[in-house]
């Protein structure tokens, strides 16, 4: 039988926390692919770079909200076509307002892709993994899902969602030789935080221990640790 590229897709792979991801993933030998809904000339910029390394990326355009985009993506680039080692459910945004405030939309739309979005690419990936009888999926997720946070009603549901979807399908995949787990990062310094004012992060980082935000490569170091054979 032909020999099948391994895999890797990353959603949301195109800045922040997702880029570190692919990068870091493409230098430990995975075939990326990296998705973006907008700034497509990022996307290219990330996959330039770590072809400049020897790695393998390819941008895809994909809102992961768009549940028959996500099926034809599936579709049409992975099932037949390559292995799909790991699936890091990436894609995220943020609408913030406070709770009385909160129009339907900022709300409707941040669960969609921040929850729907992970929920369907879990689901069409669980369908080819199942098959090879092994993989690994990894959601990201957010300290704030157990903390709450102000402002934030809509990202802290989603968040949390993520965590009780993450251990169901762990216990319905491992019998099939798949691993789901999520990271759930603190504070990091990424374009989403750097919109905050000074005084806003002088307050954040009193309330961490090492009295700064974490760094996007360090997210990347435990997600390569849960792809890896050495977290089955």
């Amino acid at each position: 039988m032909e020999e099948r590229t391994k895999t890797a897709l990353v959603t949301g792979g195109s800045r922040g926390i997702g880029k570190a991801i692919a990068q870091v993933l493409a230098v430990k030998g995975w075939q990326v692919y990296l998705t973006y809904v907008s700034q497509p000339e990022k996307a290219e910029q990330v996959c330039t770079a770590i072809r400049g390394q020897g790695g393998q990326a390819f941008p895809f355009a994909l809102d992961v909200r768009d549940r028959a985009a996500v099926t034809h993506f599936f579709k049409d680039r992975i099932k037949g076509r390559v292995d799909l080692d790991v699936l890091v459910n990436n894609a995220g945004m943020t609408r913030d307002g406070l709770l009385l405030r909160m129009k339907e939309k900022d709300w409707r739309d941040v669960l969609e892709v921040n929850l729907d979005g992970p929920f369907a690419c879990l689901q069409e990936a669980a369908k080819v993994m199942v098959r090879q009888r092994k993989g690994r999926i990894i959601n990201i997720s957010s300290v704030i899902a157990q903390s709450g946070n102000p402002g934030q009603a809509n990202y802290c549901a989603a968040k949390s969602g993520i965590l009780g979807l993450t251990k169901a399908a762990a216990l319905e995949l491992a019998p099939r030789g798949i691993t789901v787990n999520a990271v759930a990062p603190g504070f990091i310094a990424t374009e989403m935080t750097e919109k905050l004012t000074d005084d806003q992060k002088e307050k954040i980082n009193a309330q961490i221990p090492a009295a700064r935000m974490g760094a996007p490569e360090e997210i990347a170091a435990a997600v390569l640790y849960l792809a890896s054979p050495e977290a089955g």
